[in-house]
């Protein structure tokens, strides 16, 4: 059995390894980078991370480390309050959009397929909470980000949240238009063409490092990552560094994204550089984590940019895949060099553990949700009972559920799909995750006593947290129901229709009839995407659709992350049943989906065809039904 280390010796312990200097702290933020995309697990063969290997030498890797949600903005409020999104409100990453939300609600109703609504998330990090870097700077130290934020602009970005230097200072879901210059921040010009943002992010964080140094001011770094989130870009000699390396039967594939994770890797290679030759590696901690697992739904290479196996899903799903995360915590005097820990951790844990280990007390009336894991880092175990993880979502993302709470304890799991059950019975998914990682074998059924104790922990979360959940939705419509899709990849959901590489979801069918892509509408939310949409360069785009329509409400285009819907304009349908050719400009220089949501309200729509024209006005992509 693990030893347990009392409190007092691990503090004795970090104090004498820095010769009573202060502890600075440098937290490393990953961006969708999965458990299997290091080589810290043995789970990838194409991709290359010898700095986050040398980063595990000195310190301590978990193998079982959480994200406090599938999606990002989530888990960095998670890290920043040391609450769970469900507590915060916080699950869905539409900091960026313009809409202020600082209460959830939970939506009036869904789409007629829907056995339960989804919950108006959030939309920025109120600045009433005490967050680290409120809290770090209050006790003496300088503070600075670097990188991404995604919790809100002004008055909502690192600046009103304890951080004196926000660099680039940019509230978007990833890099503003490329990874590679010419960039579009509108403040942060590049220092020479084709310039990467992430060795960007490094040289300026070191350089600040580097005056806290000379300042003799101990200091909290936060360096979150851009990388590897879209769009998918990359240095073109690390592309074809990596070209000759691929295996087309291995589900890693992707030279671009091989190239992203190796700009990733350097940039931590280049702050370890810079410790060692600042002389502050004995007094100065390091964690290294990911906001989510990889992303498996977008297209790169003609591919998916990454595999999670052995795990299931990624990104934006409840399993395995897009919640477990690499993760390496380096601590002198605390952590042992090289050495590993099968404890369960969650990213909202690191809020009372950096505080803790600064000798900072917790902030009065704010209830912290993560547990101080010094005693996992000193080699012991945790006393925790579970862990929690809630996306009352269901963005149409491979292995997708409907919106669901997640506990887990041990080897067990218990993911609670809201009113998915018999009479508006919740249903369930349990898990071994020590006999069965990959998460295919669900043994509810089996075990429903282990299923009700589990489930009481849930209902404790929610009450005690105050957690806004899901309702029945009362436009519920079992005729559209397909039961059989829940937690089945997209490829292999049974669909409303195919019509020349273009899927009919939600409140609509589709058919060709008479040359023309006939949709009919119940209403709600009716819309077609490209499935398995091919790549494109070249941007901005055009994209122009002859239309004829009978049905009414506000027309929307989608493109790019399709699944997270976060990028849109407007289609200027005309409802009066007679055919118009219409046109979207797509300010994007890449494209890789399209998603069409001609309205909202009953009846019938026709396509005749839909065009993408590139930057030179050339067609670039068509579809003439």
């Amino acid at each position: 059995m693990k030893k347990r280390i009392p409190w007092m010796v691990c503090c004795l312990s970090m104090l004498a390894a820095s010769h009573g200097k202060p502890m600075n702290v440098v937290f490393i933020l990953a961006d969708d980078l999965g458990w299997s995309d290091t080589t810290l697990y043995g789970h990838t063969r194409l991709y290359e991370t010898p700095n986050i290997e040398r980063l595990a030498k000195r310190g301590q890797t978990f193998t079982r480390a959480y994200s406090a949600s599938p999606l990002c903005s989530p888990t960095r409020a998670s890290i920043l309050t040391g609450q769970t999104p469900a507590r915060l409100g916080l699950t869905s990453p539409i900091c960026h959009e313009p809409t202020v939300a600082l209460e959830a609600k939970p939506n009036p109703s869904a789409a007629p397929g829907n056995k339960a609504t989804t919950v108006a998330s959030v939309s920025r990090l109120d600045t009433r909470y005490p967050t680290l870097g409120k809290l770090i700077r209050k006790a003496g130290y300088t503070t600075a980000h670097f990188g991404k934020w995604h919790l809100g602009a002004e008055p909502y970005s690192p600046l009103e949240h304890g951080f004196d230097l926000d660099i680039p200072h940019w509230p978007g879901p990833g890099p503003a238009g490329s990874f590679v210059a010419p960039w579009a921040y509108p403040d942060f010009k590049a220092n020479y063409p084709r310039e990467h943002i992430e060795d960007r992010m490094a040289e300026e964080a070191i350089r600040w490092m580097k005056s806290a140094v000379k300042k003799r001011k101990p200091f909290y770094m936060q360096y979150w990552q851009f990388s590897v989130h879209a769009p998918f870009n990359a240095k073109e000699e690390l592309i074809e560094y990596y070209r000759p390396r691929i295996d087309p039967d291995d589900p890693q594939r992707s030279p671009t994204y091989a190239a992203m994770v190796h700009s990733l890797d350097d940039a931590v290679g280049s702050l370890l550089d810079a410790i060692d030759k600042a002389g502050i590696a004995n007094n100065t901690a390091i964690v290294f984590v990911s906001d989510n697992g990889g992303n498996m739904y977008d297209a790169v290479d003609g591919t998916s940019p990454t595999s999670n196996f052995p795990l299931r899903g990624g990104k934006a799903t409840m399993y395995e895949g897009g919640i477990r995360v690499p993760c390496i915590v380096v601590w002198p005097g605390v952590t042992k060099a090289g050495s590993r820990s099968d404890e369960i951790i969650q990213t909202c844990d690191f809020y009372p553990t950096l505080l803790g280990l600064l000798g900072i007390d917790l902030p009065e009336n704010h209830p912290v949700d993560g547990l101080d894991i010094t005693p996992a880092l000193h080699g012991g175990t945790l006393d925790r009972d579970a862990i929690y993880t809630y996306f009352p979502h269901a963005p149409p993302t491979p292995d997708w559920l409907p919106p669901s709470l997640s506990v887990i304890m041990g080897n067990w799991k218990l993911i609670r799909l809201f009113y998915q059950g018999e009479q508006g019975a919740h249903d369930y998914r349990l898990y071994d995750l020590i006999a069965d990682i990959g998460e295919t074998n669900n043994l509810a059924s089996a075990y429903p006593e282990r299923v009700q104790t589990m489930d009481r922990l849930i209902e404790n979360h929610i009450r005690e947290a105050g957690v806004v959940t899901p309702i029945p939705n009362p436009k519920f419509d079992p005729k559209f129901y397909i039961p059989e899709n829940i937690g089945l990849p997209t490829a292999q959901q049974k669909v409303a229709g195919l019509v020349d590489g273009w899927l009919a979801h939600g409140t609509c069918t589709i058919q060709k009839l008479d040359g023309v892509l006939d949709l009919e509408s119940t209403g709600g939310d009716p819309y077609i995407h490209v499935r398995n949409f091919k790549p494109l360069s070249g941007g901005p785009f055009t994209v122009r659709v002859r239309i004829k329509s009978a049905s009414s409400g506000a027309a929307t285009v989608y493109y790019n992350e399709p699944a997270n819907l976060k990028c849109t304009v407007p289609l200027p349908v005309q409802h009066d049943r007679e055919w118009h050719e219409v046109e979207v400009e797509i300010p994007v220089s890449s494209l890789n989906g399209l998603r069409l949501d001609p309205s909202t309200g009953t009846g019938r729509i026709g396509f005749d065809w839909i065009r993408i024209e590139d930057a030179s006005g050339e067609t670039v992509r068509e579809w003439d039904f």
